[in-house]
């Protein structure tokens, strides 16, 4: 209560009951509290006003910053496909690797007319150790020189693919 103790309290009762009077004190006491009651109504309107105020401010910054994401998203959409990324390195390392994309169908093809597998160049040891270091992954037309210049077992099977 306004930080006020009861003593206060009383003596601010007795001294209005002399001054207003015992008749008059209840018509006082029930403005009094009327006027409490609208002064807190107000600042409650003006607390929410505000607080909707400051709401609306973020929501707009925030508004502002999704749109901001959007427009870089759509800005970088054209350029950034992953799929025709990796289609275009394959495609290179096949043609790199079998002399042009005609051989390298022609080639790929078995006795039935199938495509068949391609043999897949094994790393180096260096290259492994490097790899096992953390070292930069080779590009697809490091591997295919280097499988190029590699020496090749004589009675090995050629490998199509990852061992179980």
């Amino acid at each position: 209560m306004l930080d006020m103790s009861w003593g206060e309290v009383m003596l601010i009762g007795g001294v209005a009951l002399i001054v207003i009077g015992p008749k008059d004190l209840p018509k006082a006491l029930r403005t009094l509290g009327q006027i409490t009651t609208k002064v807190r109504r107000m600042a409650g309107e003006f607390q929410s006003q505000f607080n909707e105020a400051i709401r609306e401010a973020e929501l707009e910054e925030v508004r502002r910053d999704v749109e901001g994401v959007k427009r870089t998203v759509d800005a970088a959409r054209p350029s950034f496909n992953p799929v025709d990324t990796i289609r275009n390195e394959i495609r290179t390392a096949v043609e790199g690797r079998a002399g042009g994309p005609s051989v390298a169908k022609d080639s790929a093809k078995d006795a039935t007319g199938d495509v068949g597998s391609f043999d897949v160049p094994r790393p180096t040891p260096e290259q492994q150790t490097a790899q096992m270091h953390g070292a930069v992954a080779p590009s697809a037309a490091a591997a295919a020189a280097a499988a190029e210049t590699s020496p090749t077992i004589p009675d090995s099977k050629p490998e199509t693919g990852p061992t179980p």
